[in-house]
């Protein structure tokens, strides 16, 4: 899955030099969306719960746009597609970068 949040340039500028108030926005956002893969069934109503045997949440800073690429990756064993945690794991990352910077 993939999520691209445009900020405002000096808001980027703060998050690139990582100065913003509430700590490293990159690295919250990335474990926010970690977190959140493990816990789709919980927030998704009638997804089943899975066992993951990998996610991944990148967060690339992209200076000509003064934006946050987020892509996440999930991988499991079982019978079932894993679209839903990716898909959340990147939704997440994304709201967390923005209520990291909304300040």
């Amino acid at each position: 899955a993939r999520a691209t949040v445009v900020l405002e340039p000096r808001v980027y500028e703060l998050v690139a030099q990582d100065k913003m108030k509430k700590g490293n926005v990159l690295a919250v956002a990335q474990i926010a969306g970690i977190q959140a893969a493990k816990k789709t069934s919980d927030l998704i109503p009638l997804c089943h719960n899975l066992v993951l045997n990998q996610v991944k949440v990148d967060c690339q800073l992209e200076p000509e746009t003064s934006s946050i690429e987020i892509v996440s990756r999930a991988k499991t064993t079982g019978k079932t597609g894993v679209e839903m945690e990716a898909l959340t794991a990147c939704t997440v990352a994304a709201l967390t970068v923005y209520d990291m910077c909304k300040a």
